[in-house]
């Protein structure tokens, strides 16, 4: 029985792939620090262990502990906007924590390396967004994304190290952290209408993104160390179809029973108008998946919002560059007057 690591397995994709891992028999160890996930998110089946993959030598114990044949690698603090507020942080955790993982994956002959990159590393004026194009991010955690796939293809012609690199984008459903108030815009909206609170909006509302279901995503991660033709390749994965934000707003207001909860217009913030991908290239590989629409997607994520109810949205308190900070946020930043 092939024993498999899930960094971030107590996350929101990473659960979803635990458990498909699991269905499929695979013997699973979920890593966590739970900053951003939950330990409820975790399988019973699977083995939980609490830790960071910045900690280089509990990877390293881990690793000759437990013998591992294949990682799957999404633990990541996934803020585009607020990455160029907290470069530290997020290279230290993106970047860094990888590097630990990729030396352990070398040091123990890793069967196959599984990465979930996103379609941040493409940057802007690029749709739809096709596997081929030169990378160009935006942001910081764009640049700390594209920075492991190119690590990843070093270390195979290097040492072997096979590997998958997915870049999924905007993925919602059941066990997102709905409290993040800088990521997961649909949770935030959910929890917003939860708290009684007015949904925001950054700028015009006409940016626009294809929400893909979690449903959708998960298992064509999850099979791809049984896919010899996936090794050694880059693969968009998601939904096809995009749709504004305003349209997401009256989507998220309908199934969260508040067709009239208000919501206001902030200032804009600097990010991509408009990024979708193509999804040409994983269909030929993995074959047609599942495309949930928009509306039924989330239907379902809402009937399991109101089921677990709202959730405390806390700040991040450790900004680092104040400069250009949303207002919105800003304000929340209790107390900090100088960049830490």
């Amino acid at each position: 029985m092939a024993n498999v690591l899930v960094t971030g397995g107590a996350g929101f994709i990473g659960a979803h792939v635990a458990k498909e891992l699991l269905e499929k028999g695979y013997l699973v160890t979920v890593l966590d620090d739970l900053s951003g996930g939950f330990v409820e998110n975790v399988d019973k089946r699977a083995t939980f262990v609490k830790g960071s993959i910045t900690d280089r030598e509990l990877i390293n114990a881990l690793f000759a502990e437990k013998k591992f044949d294949y990682v799957f690698h999404l633990a990541a603090y996934a803020a585009e906007g607020l990455s160029h507020f907290i470069k530290h942080f997020n290279y230290t955790n993106n970047v860094l924590g990888s590097i630990n993982l990729i030396n352990a994956a070398v040091n123990h002959d890793i069967k196959c390396f599984v990465f979930t990159s996103s379609i941040a590393v493409y940057g802007k004026n690029q749709v739809p967004m096709h596997e081929d194009m030169i990378p160009a991010p935006e942001d910081s955690y764009g640049i700390a994304k594209y920075t492991i796939e190119q690590e990843l293809k070093a270390s195979h012609e290097m040492f072997g190290l096979n590997y998958v690199i997915f870049r999924p984008h905007n993925v919602y459903g059941e066990l997102q952290n709905i409290g993040d108030k800088y990521r997961n815009v649909i949770g935030i909206f959910m929890n917003q209408i939860m708290h009684g609170k007015d949904i925001t909006v950054f700028g015009d509302g006409e940016q626009t993104r294809a929400f893909s279901y979690i449903g959708d995503v998960a298992p064509i991660i999850a099979k791809s160390i049984e896919t010899p033709a996936a090794h050694g390749h880059v693969f968009n994965v998601g939904a096809d179809i995009p749709y504004t934000v305003n349209q997401l707003v009256e989507t998220v207001k309908k199934h969260m029973n508040a067709p009239n909860h208000p919501f206001i217009k902030l200032p804009p913030r600097n990010e991509v108008k408009h990024a979708h991908s193509d999804h040409a290239k994983a269909r030929k590989v993995f074959g047609d998946a599942p495309a949930t629409h928009l509306d039924a997607g989330v239907a379902k994520m809402a009937a399991w919002a109101k089921e677990v109810g709202a959730r405390k949205s806390t700040s991040f308190d450790n900004i680092e560059v104040l400069k250009n900070l949303p207002p919105s946020w800003l304000a929340e930043v209790s107390g900090l007057t100088t960049p830490r």
